[in-house]
């Protein structure tokens, strides 16, 4: 395993610039091969370091935010998977905000793209989802490059009280007042008797 590391750092180190380019496109097309996030970000932490790391992941990410937003209305089904898995996770008469898409972007088992969608849901121009986009990455990016750059330092009970804690304040940030129309009240109503 020291041999392989030791390699693969070589590689990194003489590859130039071609390193920095190739871990930001890899970003960009992970999510077609389905790595969650969290991975590569550790690794641009453990490759890099932690300055360049969250440079490289922010960029990445961003261009994996761009490409979301331009395939979301392409493909209609994922769409659709998309919204039905946010109405059981979520609720159907409920929306994240900002804040809690950044907080839980940081529990590694929650779903990055549904998280990307919920944002897209509440901000639909490009222009307000790159920006939301982009505030929730920056938390995302910077705690899982350091923690990339210091994996070896972390026990898994400080692991776990993080995420319980990270679970609460999602808890505490959620809008407080729901909007019904008055239809679709009703028609959720009917449909159950």
């Amino acid at each position: 395993m020291e041999d392989a590391w030791s390699l693969l750092l070589i590689v990194v180190e003489s590859g130039g610039w071609y390193a920095p380019l190739m871990f930001v496109l890899f970003h960009v097309f992970r999510q077609f091969v389905f790595i969650p996030p969290a991975v590569v970000c550790i690794a641009g932490g453990l490759l890099f370091g932690a300055i360049p790391g969250i440079l490289y992941s922010l960029i990445g990410l961003t261009g994996a935010s761009i490409l979301f937003y331009c395939l979301i209305k392409q493909i209609p089904e994922t769409m659709n998977k998309l919204s039905k898995l946010k109405k059981r996770l979520v609720g159907r008469f409920r929306d994240l905000t900002i804040s809690q898409v950044a907080l839980l972007r940081l529990v590694p088992i929650i779903h990055y793209q549904l998280l990307s969608f919920c944002l897209y849901e509440r901000k639909n121009s490009f222009k307000g989802f790159m920006k939301a986009s982009f505030l929730t990455n920056i938390p995302f990016v910077i705690f899982y490059t350091i923690f990339g750059e210091h994996i070896g330092d972390f026990e898994p009970l400080t692991g776990i009280l993080f995420i319980t804690m990270l679970l609460m304040l999602a808890y505490l940030l959620r809008e407080k007042i729901t909007f019904i129309k008055w239809r679709e009240f009703f028609d959720t109503k009917s449909a159950r008797l």
